[in-house]
């Protein structure tokens, strides 16, 4: 998904559920990590972190104590004025939100101690420009095998067919391109349990895992028959598949 439609869609989405995903009743077994708390790993208490994709700033509002200041991006402009809303009402004063698009960062060269990036797109030459030297890169993505059980009860999806692995590799490759020195990767495949139907349906709907769902009758058909066969005591059950890169400067 290309950065235009990533706004269009995600702009859409906003306007239907406020941006929230915090009625979705799930959980999740085998996650090897929390993004956020690796990004602070990497930090220090006067350092200034950049968040590419930042949302609705949720996830920086939570780590704004640990640093000197936060600010965070996203191509939406739903997403920030969403953002804009919880920095007012957190009364935090160390993060600021921003609508920017990854591809052309308006900052001064070597200005971020450490950038962090969490399922958005971003672009290696932008992130090395704008990071200190011997500053770190943090992204985590969705990898190709995600959902895989969705995308193949549908017959499509999000990277569906793809060769798992292979945007996980793109990204390596680039960053090294770009000089960074120190490139990591790691992943996890987790379990996640869907509590009821409406769960996974509000998930379908409102996330590009399964483009256009709900437009053809037949997606509540086969949305019934995957319930059926993948419905456990714990829930519903799919996958997540994350990997995250660390990069060095």
């Amino acid at each position: 998904m290309n950065q235009i439609n990533y706004e269009s869609f995600y702009d859409k989405v906003g306007k239907t559920n406020g941006w929230d995903f915090s009625k979705v009743k799930s959980f999740s077994e085998g996650i090897s990590w929390d993004f956020y708390e690796e990004v602070i790993k990497k930090c220090e208490s006067k350092d200034i972190l950049l968040d590419i994709g930042t949302g609705g700033g949720e996830s920086v509002l939570k780590i704004s104590p640990s640093l000197l200041l936060l600010i965070g991006i996203d191509l939406s402009n739903g997403m920030i004025k969403t953002a804009q809303s919880n920095l007012k009402e957190s009364n935090v004063s160390n993060v600021k939100f921003f609508q920017m698009s990854s591809e052309d960062l308006q900052f001064p060269n070597g200005f971020f101690d450490t950038i962090s990036n969490r399922h958005a797109p971003f672009s290696s030459k932008e992130v090395f420009k704008v990071l200190k030297s011997k500053g770190y890169f943090l992204t985590q993505q969705v990898s190709e095998a995600d959902k895989l059980n969705i995308k193949e009860a549908f017959g499509r999806g999000q990277a569906f067919n793809q060769s798992d692995g292979k945007l996980k590799e793109h990204y390596i490759r680039e960053l090294t391109n770009a000089g960074f020195s120190e490139v990591k990767s790691y992943e996890y495949n987790a379990t996640d349990y869907f509590q009821r139907p409406e769960d996974l349906i509000f998930l379908l709907k409102h996330t590009p895992i399964v483009p256009n769902f709900g437009h053809d009758k037949k997606d509540f058909k086969l949305l019934n028959e995957f319930i059926v066969k993948n419905k456990t005591e714990k829930g519903i059950m799919t996958n997540s598949k994350r990997f995250l890169i660390v990069a060095k400067k």
